[in-house]
């Protein structure tokens, strides 16, 4: 149980005024053009979730025959069998089409035959629905509990890199441009002796050189040498069943901010930061966006047991925890909270970024409001998102499913004690996924039953990334399965309105462009997204950034703000249902549609 902290209450309005399904607040609050324009937001009163838009899992299909191998499958008898891993969208080859890495895990005490032993696998994209495993040529077939993947360029020559974490040593794979890898860890200053548990992970340029810095979440310090053996009978309790320990009884860890020494080598500057500063964690995902729109990037990480962390961006090196202070640290109750999985989006259109966050069973998710003065409020049960509290949530994502304008939520979930099956507690260790329907006024809709099979099929999961793998304008998600194989859960109708796609290349800033801020503008209405590396859970989602137009089939005005530079370049009038890419200084460059 979470400890109880006095943290002031954040909530402005009871959730149980309301006026025909609406908050009254929200009824004398809301600009009189937003209830008059039903082509850029919902009506006020709930609506269900269109029948049309499914969720079909088509891994098999696709190619996707590589199985999670993590820990025992009836029982757990150390956390690491628990916590699982997460996976990565990306296109490493540079051909716009998204590729895929799986990361994979080990079983205690197992000694695989020659050949057998579970890797960790990069698929490549057929650019026809299907994907082919290149693991063996592209080297990153490694064998390991592997939790963790982000990816940036970092050595900005036009190739996306990926950085995965490890409970051992974590690896950063320098891409070489010809569908290989190499392992570059020990020369490029990122090597550690230390048996650590890194987690997630996200680059950033936190400094705003040009050059990609790299955050890294470490977990719990578990020695290698101390599992508890299949013979040893001491274990924890939940609900009073035996089950493995942890976190709570076990030494937090801290993590770890390198900077980029722009050469190709890093520094650890965790110290220097104030990185180390909150001491010891049980941190899990991070992810890095500008929160207080002051052009820096900020730094949010989820963690699980104890108070998540808000690092806010000094603008001299240094960074500052205020998430006690903004509202982020606890729930609405000032409880600590199992954080598990993160994502960052402006939900309701008002210039703020905005933070979900996934937690364990008999608790609910987080929905952080950001209030545009450096404080958030927990709208969790307001908002319509606090109607699950079964589940223990993982990856999640803010993702326009309709592509009607308004950022939609993914949650994916799975127990960590598969003992549970046993009793009759009401929770199950393989659950349904959930989606929550954005209303357009602030509220969401549980419209999971009306999903498709993707989403009540039940898994216990871990990792989930976002994007739209066939380029078909509707987004996908790409979920990691314990002790199964993945899902590719392909959005079907989702692209039956209209939609546009940013990918954008840096050339003063980083050159993946990590930290470059979009807005899209229809009339009043403006959505807008940050390029970023990390979050859901341990993931990595689609660099290239997404927006639903519904029936609009031009946008009124596109804008860049570049991160190294702050400049901001505008393209108006811009026809919708494409893939646009954008460089920095150079405008469009190219356009992509589908056929």
């Amino acid at each position: 149980m979470a400890l109880s902290m006095n943290v002031p209450r954040r909530r402005f309005l009871s959730s149980s005024l309301y006026l025909l399904g609406t908050p009254l607040l929200d009824v004398l609050t809301t600009p009189l053009w937003k209830w008059r324009n039903p082509e850029l937001v919902h009506a006020a009163v709930a609506q269900p979730s269109s029948p049309s838009v499914q969720f079909v899992d088509v891994a098999a299909q696709a190619g996707l025959n590589a199985p999670n191998v993590w820990g025992g499958i009836d029982h757990k008898r150390s956390i690491i069998e628990a916590k699982g891993s997460g996976l990565a969208f990306f296109d490493y080859d540079n051909d716009g089409w998204l590729d895929i890495y799986l990361t994979n895990g080990d079983r205690l005490d197992a000694t695989w035959p020659a050949g057998q032993a579970p890797t960790s696998h990069l698929y490549k994209n057929n650019r026809d629905g299907t994907f082919t495993d290149v693991t063996a040529k592209s080297g990153l077939g490694r064998t390991g509990w592997q939790t963790g993947v982000c990816v940036g360029d970092y050595n900005n020559d036009g190739w996306d890199d990926l950085f995965c974490c490890f409970w051992g040593h974590n690896i950063l794979f320098r891409n070489n441009g010809d569908g290989t890898f190499t392992d570059v860890t020990k020369k490029v200053g990122l090597w550690q002796d230390a048996v650590r548990w890194g987690a997630g992970c996200c680059f950033l340029d936190y400094d705003r050189d040009g050059h990609l810095d790299l955050f890294v979440c470490n977990y719990i310090k578990l020695d290698p040498d101390k599992i508890p053996s299949l013979s040893q009978t001491t274990f924890c309790q939940w609900k009073g069943v035996p089950v493995m320990c942890g976190p709570r009884g076990l030494p937090g860890d801290t993590n770890i901010l390198y900077r980029n020494n722009g050469d190709g080598t890093f520094t650890d500057v965790s110290e220097k930061s104030g990185i180390l500063k909150p001491g010891p964690r049980y941190s899990i995902t991070s992810v890095a966006y500008d929160f207080d729109n002051d052009g820096w990037p900020d730094i949010y990480v989820a963690v699980d047991s104890e108070p998540s962390i808000l690092f806010q961006n000094n603008h001299d090196g240094t960074f500052t925890d205020v998430a006690v202070v903004a509202g982020v640290a606890y729930n609405d109750d000032g409880h600590e909270q199992a954080g598990m999985g993160v994502a960052v989006a402006d939900y309701d259109c008002d210039g703020h970024f905005d933070i979900f966050k996934t937690n364990f069973a008999d608790d609910t998710s987080n929905l952080y409001h950001n209030n545009g003065d450096g404080t958030f409020t927990d709208m969790s049960f307001a908002a319509g998102v606090g109607v699950n509290n079964s589940f223990v949530a993982w990856g999640c994502g803010f993702i326009d499913y309709d592509n009607d304008g308004w950022l939609d939520i993914m949650q994916i979930n799975g127990h960590v004690y598969p003992e549970i099956d046993k009793y009759n507690f009401g929770q199950k260790f393989k659950n349904p996924r959930i989606v929550y329907r954005n209303l357009g006024n602030g509220h969401f809709q549980d419209v999971s039953a009306q999903m498709g099979p993707g989403i009540t099929e039940h898994f216990s999961s871990r990792g989930a990334a976002f994007g739209d793998y066939n380029n078909d304008g509707a987004m996908d998600a790409l979920i990691l399965n314990m002790n199964d194989l993945p899902s590719l859960l392909r959005n079907d109708g989702g692209n039956k309105q209209n939609w546009i796609k940013l990918k954008l290349v840096g050339t003063k800033c980083n050159r993946t462009a990590i930290g470059a801020r979009a807005r899209v503008i229809t009339g009043k209405h403006i959505q807008m997204d940050e390029v970023h590396s990390g979050g859901s859970v341990m993931s990595q989602s689609d660099l290239r950034l997404h927006f639903g137009l519904g029936k609009l089939d031009t946008v009124d005005a596109i804008e860049i703000k570049w991160p190294t530079t702050g400049k901001i370049e505008r393209f108006t009038q811009v026809k919708a249902n494409q893939i646009i890419t954008i460089r920095e200084g150079d405008g469009i460059i190219a356009t992509w549609k589908p056929k």
